[in-house]
């Protein structure tokens, strides 16, 4: 505004172009950053403090923290703060890459969810979990006998990729010997097959 008004053309007009009113703008001038605005600053302040001290806490715990640090909100207004400035907890949910999602079972469900066995060999259950480390992720798969109730086989990598899972079976075959006639089944959306 100042630049254009130095080219004399009149403020009315300047502020028309945007489409904001004269008024609006020289209360701006007067004061350009409102107490709401430094309000909602020492705010973010206090709850960026209490993250970076504990990035674990949820914005009840951060709404707390800011209000034993002198800077009192709601619970909402925590939230909010937390979402616009994207602070979110280190052990919050996850979200899925590109909103994908595991596809359809692979195989059917063979022991239709009845994951108990006769005899060593007979049912094996599977399942790979994630593991957070300060190197960076780790994902282990385990093959459990539903009979003896023993790991008999794992595979750790740090991609979760098929070879996880083919390694942690052929662990598990090359540890039990004969296992023909074996069922394994996984949690992904219950596929079972045979050995």
């Amino acid at each position: 505004m100042r630049e254009l008004a130095a080219d004399k053309i009149p403020v009315a007009v300047a502020c028309r172009v945007p489409g904001f009113a004269r008024r609006h703008y020289y209360r701006w001038l007067r004061r350009p950053v409102t107490e709401a605005e430094i309000t909602e600053a020492h705010r973010a302040n206090a709850l960026f403090d209490a993250h970076r001290d504990d990035p674990e806490f949820g914005y009840r715990f951060l709404a707390w923290e800011a209000e034993t640090a002198g800077e009192r909100m709601s619970e909402r207004t925590a939230w909010r703060i937390r979402r616009d400035n994207a602070w979110w907890s280190a052990v919050g949910k996850k979200r899925s890459k590109h909103g994908r999602r595991s596809g359809p079972p692979v195989h059917g469900d063979l022991v239709r969810r009845e994951v108990t066995a006769g005899a060593v060999n007979e049912l094996w259950l599977t399942d790979i979990t994630e593991h957070s480390t300060s190197e960076g992720k780790l994902y282990l798969c385990a093959v459990k006998d539903a009979f003896s109730g023993r790991i008999v086989g794992y595979s750790v990598d740090s991609r979760m990729q098929a070879r996880l899972a083919v390694n942690a079976l052929n662990n598990a075959a090359a540890r039990r010997g004969d296992v023909s006639g074996c069922t394994v089944h996984s949690d992904r959306n219950t596929s079972t097959t045979e050995v």
